[in-house]
């Protein structure tokens, strides 16, 4: 994998417009990994897309009127088969980790990258997920310089009281391993 002016080469791309700029675009320090479905538990859809370009059909299903009005993104979406999309380039601040804390540090998008698994806090991540996000994030750690393996956290560490992801089924040892090879 190649970052070239922030973005990802090898990634789908599609511009959200839920972004703006980083205070400071030199402290990228953390990644939190999340996950998300729509609707909740099912995968393939076009509407992680459409949530994340404002366009999220609410005809579709009856959950999306609860959430067509948020304005979110992350920077990466990681789908069931290992594809990538980039929604935000990596120097720009996505919207995805609302209110946060991360050691001591509040308002994690200041100073994170957002990657998103798509699937659900109780389900298993399949195979090529986790060795695309394992490439991804040594790619991230070559090209910014304040990441490593220890900056690393998910959506539950950063806001324990409401939010669940990446969730049980996340196999954080599988990850360290990949990330040792």
């Amino acid at each position: 994998m190649i970052i070239n002016n922030h973005w990802l080469t090898s990634a789908n791309k599609v511009h959200s417009p839920n972004c703006n700029q980083r205070e400071d675009e030199n402290d990228i320090s953390l990644i939190v990994i999340h996950c998300i479905s729509l609707p909740k538990g099912q995968f393939d859809t076009p509407f992680i897309q459409q949530l994340f370009t404002n366009q999220l059909d609410t005809q579709a299903d009856p959950s999306f009127t609860e959430i067509c009005q948020l304005q979110v993104s992350s920077h990466i979406v990681i789908n069931r088969h290992g594809l990538i999309t980039q929604y935000v380039p990596f120097n720009m601040r996505a919207w995805h980790a609302g209110c946060s804390e991360y050691q001591g540090r509040e308002k994690c998008n200041d100073f994170s990258i957002g990657i998103e698994l798509e699937g659900t806090d109780c389900s298993p991540y399949t195979e090529k997920q986790y060795t695309q996000l394992a490439l991804l994030i040594q790619c991230l750690i070559q090209t910014y310089p304040k990441l490593n393996q220890q900056k690393i956290t998910g959506h539950s560490d950063i806001a324990p009281l409401r939010k669940t992801d990446p969730g049980k089924c996340f196999d954080w040892e599988k990850l360290n391993q990949q990330l040792k090879t």
